[in-house]
């Protein structure tokens, strides 16, 4: 895909849905174009309500940065070229894992995933089906 358009947000966050239910973790799922514009968002039946902001803002981070959420963890560490990151953009920059960027097929980011309401782990791996969801 080449643009995150309101139907292919529809498209990520069912995959990314599908996903969380298969791992029984309800999820925030926010999706989000080049210019970091909010396209979809999904908050499943008893997701936490700090997960809204949270994912919302690893969309953010990968779109603004061009980096998934993980990468700008290990990036911001103490003694790293990063350090201080997560304080900067009014503190909308997250730095653990479950946000990825979206590329067209020439590499350039053209929008976000992002997913909040389980552990890092389990947030990555659904934000991933959703990034698998654009990719195929």
């Amino acid at each position: 895909m080449t643009a995150v358009t309101l139907d292919v947000a529809k498209t990520i966050i069912a995959a990314a849905e599908e996903k969380a239910q298969e791992i029984d973790v309800p999820m925030c799922i926010a999706v989000m174009d080049e210019g970091a514009n909010l396209v979809g968002f999904h908050r499943m039946d008893g997701a936490l309500l700090a997960s809204i902001d949270i994912a919302q803002n690893k969309a953010y981070s990968s779109v603004s940065l061009k980096l998934d959420t993980e990468m700008i963890h290990e990036a911001s560490q103490p003694g790293e070229s990063l350090y201080g990151l997560g304080t900067t953009n009014d503190g909308r920059i997250v730095t653990f894992g479950g946000g990825f960027p979206l590329e067209n097929a020439d590499g350039t980011v053209v929008g976000g995933v992002g997913v909040s309401g389980g552990s890092a782990e389990e947030d990555m791996e659904v934000a991933q089906a959703g990034v698998d969801a654009f990719e195929g």
